[in-house]
């Protein structure tokens, strides 16, 4: 199967002849195209996408052979995405500051600028791009309701924080700002559940959903959180084609840092990274060392050696990170026996 995606896409890709780089804001978009150079601003709506069509009409611009490159920006690309997808037209979204760095050295900035250097580094990195797949309607559903999940979960957060502090200092629970406050807490905590349940449903509607929802929860420290986490931010294990390749993108894999005979840095993992997917594995982390026999013998082992904790807990992710992918590729459980493969 993987075969079989590689010589499509390699296909594909050797028919494409036109790039276009998008910039895209909360209100309008600019197109440019890399070889005509001709410049389109249309507004992030359904009118102003027809608007596209035509321009590309009229720019004699085949939809087959041409690609659209933009930079990951949220919701702004959400509904683009949407009818590019319908319409037939490939596009690609790269990490904002990739095409930065690419550029060099560069004066002066401008939505259409922004377009033409986007559409600039499109071409020169035409064999790497990856046009992007469609997910599920199931996986954009529970996308948006971890997202709103993860947002009531903050500002709740907060709203405690800010309730213990008026505690501290004395604040009858009668007076209206504690009551207030606490009000909303509670009203959170309500909707919270009530996401947390629509999330469980989405879940067991899609048969490849629940399936590998069930393999994650089946490892030690993985649970219902980072289970979900997982499946969305790897689109169900179809965006990373290795454990390697998705823990570089959460930021646990080691990198060397060596130059010559004067850098001799520690191995280190990068900066650059999927924080809240971190943060997450951090915790799968600390809850595998204390339920599961083999990590917790393994994290003692090595801080008894005098091995920095810190490493020894990414050490530990990594392994996480490993047996997921390994689960899927699978599609068996994790079990004890599996341990020393995963």
């Amino acid at each position: 199967m993987a075969t079989l995606l590689l010589i499509s896409k390699s296909k594909f890709m050797e028919n494409v002849i036109h790039y276009l780089g998008a910039d895209l804001s909360k209100d309008v978009i600019d197109f440019v195209s890399f070889y005509t150079k001709a410049h389109l601003q249309i507004e992030n709506t359904r009118d102003g996408f027809k608007q596209l069509l035509k321009w590309l009409k009229q720019q004699k611009i085949v939809v087959s052979s041409m690609m659209i490159v933009m930079e990951h920006t949220g919701f702004y690309s959400h509904c683009l995405e949407e009818f590019l997808h319908q319409q037939g037209i490939s596009f690609c979204k790269v990490n904002a500051l990739e095409i930065k760095r690419s550029m060099g050295i560069t004066r002066g900035k401008s939505d259409k600028i922004d377009a033409a250097r986007i559409a600039s580094y499109a071409f020169a990195k035409k064999d790497t791009l990856t046009p992007q797949a469609k997910p599920s309607e199931a996986l954009q559903r529970l996308k948006m309701l971890v997202t709103s999940r993860e947002l009531l979960v903050k500002h709740r957060a907060s709203l405690k924080c800010a309730i213990k502090e008026f505690q501290n200092i004395g604040m009858s629970k009668n007076d209206l700002v504690l009551q207030s406050q606490l009000k909303v807490v509670k009203a959170m905590g309500e909707q919270i559940d009530r996401l947390e349940k629509e999330i469980e449903h989405c879940i067991q509607q899609d048969p490849v959903l629940v399936k590998n929802y069930s393999l994650l929860t089946s490892i030690k420290g993985v649970g219902p959180v980072v289970a979900t986490t997982t499946l969305i931010v790897t689109q169900n294990f179809t965006r990373f084609a290795t454990g390697r390749k998705f823990a570089c993108f959460c930021g646990t894999a080691p990198f060397e840092h060596t130059s010559g005979s004067s850098i001799r840095g520690k191995t280190r993992v990068s900066p650059l990274a999927d924080k809240r997917m971190k943060s997450l594995l951090d915790r799968a982390a600390c809850s595998a060392i204390t339920c599961d026999p083999e990590l917790k013998a393994f994290f003692e082992r090595r801080t008894a050696m005098g091995k920095i904790k810190k490493s020894t807990i990414n050490i530990v992710r990594n392994k996480i990170i490993h047996r997921m992918f390994a689960v899927i590729k699978r599609q068996t459980q994790y079990t004890i026996e599996y341990s020393r493969a995963a």
